[in-house]
């Protein structure tokens, strides 16, 4: 698989930056160092100005590639999303029993992330904690509709309706296969979050993983 996964190209939607990041080296690097710049100070805190100083480049080549900080934002997650879809693909396409390929995709959607060398400009370790912590701030926006009609979301949402598959092949009649879905997407990231930051209100741990309560969770509502 990491052959495959090595010659991914995220097809992201064009809308969402000014010039792909993919096709240059100085495009590369600006996705490599704002990953690390966002998890070191926060989104909140990032800007182009300090990203800029970071790569040793003028702020205005940053803005020839994205028109602000929230479509980069929207690509660096869109690009996670995408490469998950094909970690579910390549690694349960060829499970043919339902409980077994349900159990493999929650396992990949609540795991911890483990770097993935294939792609040497986009540490996804790192980028799985920006998508932990700064996801929401992609569609909390005033603009959200729209975004979505342009498509900013797909591959978000293609995750979920992966999922939402994986949970009407073993209970057909179930009545709230989306919300499931949707709810251990969710869910996987708020609770690594609780895990790291409010351990009093959460049981997952070091020694309880969020993958052990949601598959626990999915296969009582679903027997």
């Amino acid at each position: 698989m990491q052959s495959i996964l090595g010659g991914l190209k995220v097809a992201i939607s064009s809308k969402i930056y000014l010039k792909d990041p993919e096709t240059s080296d100085l495009g590369k690097k600006i996705i490599e160092q704002s990953i690390l710049l966002i998890d070191e100070i926060g989104f909140d805190n990032f800007t182009f100005k300090k990203l800029g100083e970071k790569i040793g480049s003028n702020e205005s080549s940053i803005y020839r590639y994205f028109e602000n900080k929230h479509k980069l934002l929207l690509y660096l997650t869109s690009w996670y999303w995408g490469w998950m879809e094909f970690k579910l693909v390549f690694t349960t396409n060829s499970i043919s029993d339902p409980i077994e390929k349900l159990t493999k995709t929650i396992i990949i959607l609540t795991e911890d992330i483990k770097e993935d060398v294939t792609h040497p400009h986009i540490n996804e370790v790192v980028l799985s904690r920006i998508v932990i912590c700064e996801f929401s701030k992609s569609y909390l926006t005033k603009e959200v509709d729209e975004e979505n009609k342009e498509g900013y979301f797909m591959f978000y949402k293609r995750v979920i309706t992966r999922l939402i598959e994986n949970i009407t092949a073993i209970k057909p009649d179930y009545l709230y296969p989306k919300s499931l879905a949707s709810m251990i997407v969710d869910g996987a990231l708020h609770q690594h979050f609780l895990k790291n930051h409010f351990t009093s209100i959460t049981d997952c741990s070091e020694k309880t993983t969020p993958t052990e309560f949601f598959t626990n969770l999915v296969f009582k509502q679903l027997s």
